[in-house]
């Protein structure tokens, strides 16, 4: 039996709740105030010169990546400070209602292991960074179906399913770049092949605003152009509330 409205909208709250509590945590996004990267291919940066400058609290994480143009390993840290400026102007994140509308039984199709989408991502230029797609999330909205590409990820120490997506309400009344959505990828009783679906429930209340919405030190991917909705997704979290002018 589903949940009742009571049961769901309580869920709701608890998982508010628990967002604030993770973007505040000691590695949360607002505790993020640099992130470097040294040239492609050069080692990584000493402790003592990564933290020249900062508190003996603040944390100290390494990090790589692929160098854009040449493919060629990146060396990165990152510090992350409770002291940082935004988690001292840090007022809250703005939350639509628990709307149980916006919780859509679809379907998640299994594409093929070479495909991949070009995400632009906020700190590139422009650039696009290629990410491979795990499958599509299929669903209907107002009788229209709608087919967003999904990647695999690792959300709270969990493999999920990631969503980067937009719709109209981005820029108005919820963070610009869009949002994000992370979902249990569904357990088939086979291994399926390229084609195959298995049911999956999307749920836009646990739409979330990105990290680069908390701290100008992420990267986050952009939706690409088939992951932006055209109608408002009212739903989930809106954008984050600062104190004064601060801007992260």
């Amino acid at each position: 039996m589903p949940p009742s409205l009571t049961e769901s909208s309580a869920g709701h709250a608890q998982w508010v709740e628990d967002r604030h509590v993770a973007v505040t945590a000691p590695q949360g996004p607002l505790a993020l105030v640099l992130t470097h990267w040294s040239p492609a291919g050069a080692p990584p940066v000493d402790e003592a010169a990564a933290r020249a400058g900062h508190p003996a609290d603040a944390v100290l994480t390494r990090l790589q990546r692929a160098d854009i143009d040449s493919g060629v390993t990146q060396e990165g840290y990152r510090i992350w400070r409770r002291d940082s400026p935004a988690n001292e102007a840090f007022e809250k994140i703005e939350t639509y209602e628990y709307d149980p509308d916006w919780v859509i039984n679809g379907r998640f199709e299994l594409v093929d292991e070479q495909r991949v989408v070009p995400f632009e991502h906020l700190r590139d230029e422009g650039a696009t960074r290629a990410l491979p797609v795990s499958g599509d999330l299929i669903f209907e909205v107002q009788g229209r179906e709608f087919r967003l590409a999904a990647f695999d990820t690792v959300y709270g120490g969990t493999a999920k399913l990631q969503l980067v997506f937009g719709d109209t309400t981005n820029g108005a009344e919820s963070y610009g770049a869009g949002r994000f959505l992370f979902l249990d990828r569904p357990a088939p009783d086979r291994p399926l092949v390229a084609g195959e679906s298995i049911g999956i429930q999307v749920d836009f209340n646990r739409a979330i605003v990105p990290p680069c919405g908390f701290s100008n030190q992420m990267n986050c991917p952009l939706p690409p152009a088939q992951n932006r909705l055209p109608f408002p997704v009212r739903a989930g979290e809106k954008r984050v509330r600062f104190a004064g002018d601060f801007h992260p």
